[in-house]
Order: structure tokens, then C-alpha cells, then sequence
């Protein structure tokens, strides 16, 4: 049997769940549409309440910077442990490594602080 049979096994396999899936849901479910269900709903506020010209509170800004700080973070701190686990035993580059870290972390520090001065933490 050549290699690739079973990722095509598979792919079929996940194919046919699919459409059994859609064709099951499309047999047993019954739309019931109402007013409600057709309103337009965005972001947890109703369409019509927000004028266009009404500007975001400054937390919204703060809270989105405080998730991109902490998925920066995580999309670094992981792969860098793993090198830096593989490098610790070669002369020099162990503490390269951890400085390099140590400077990310005070940058990433900075954000956090003045993102809870200017008081994106306090609900």
C-alpha cells in the first residue's frame, strides 16, 4: 500500500463526517426565524444605539493592549524556553539567551505598568 492511501483514508473519512453532519442537521433542524434572530447584533450592542461619531472609552484601547502584550509574551516565551533548554550547555549562549529574555521581559514589563497606571486593570 502506498504511503499516501491513508491520509487519503482520512481525508475521506473527515469528508463524509462533514457532509453527514450538514445533511443530519439539515433534516432534523427547523428553522424558526423571528425578529429577534434577524436583528443585526455586533460586538454585544445592538445595532442603532451607538452613533458613528461617539469615540471608544480609552479601557477598550487598554484591554487590547493588555491581550497583546500577554499573546506576545506567550508566542515568545514558549519557543524561547525550548532553544534556550537546548543551548544552556554551549559556552556563552546560555547567558545570551537569558539576557535577550530578561531585556523582553522588561520591554513587556513596561506595557504592563503603564497599562495599570493608567488604570486599564481597575473594573
Amino acid at each position: 500500500m502506498p504511503s499516501f492511501v491513508p491520509i487519503l483514508i482520512l481525508g475521506g473519512v473527515a469528508f463524509g463526517f462533514a457532509a453527514f453532519t450538514l445533511v443530519v442537521s439539515h433534516i432534523l433542524g427547523r428553522p424558526r426565524p423571528n425578529a429577534g434572530k434577524s436583528a443585526v447584533y455586533e460586538c454585544g450592542v445592538p445595532a442603532g444605539e451607538r452613533s458613528e461619531k461617539e469615540r471608544f472609552p480609552i479601557k477598550f484601547y487598554l484591554v487590547c493592549m493588555i491581550f497583546i502584550l500577554l499573546d506576545v509574551d506567550a508566542a515568545f516565551l514558549y519557543p524561547w524556553a525550548l532553544i534556550f533548554k537546548a543551548s544552556a550547555g554551549h559556552a556563552g549562549l546560555g547567558l545570551f539567551g537569558f539576557v535577550e529574555m530578561v531585556i523582553f521581559m522588561v520591554f513587556l514589563g513596561g506595557g504592563f505598568a503603564y497599562a495599570w497606571k493608567a488604570g486599564a486593570l481597575d473594573w
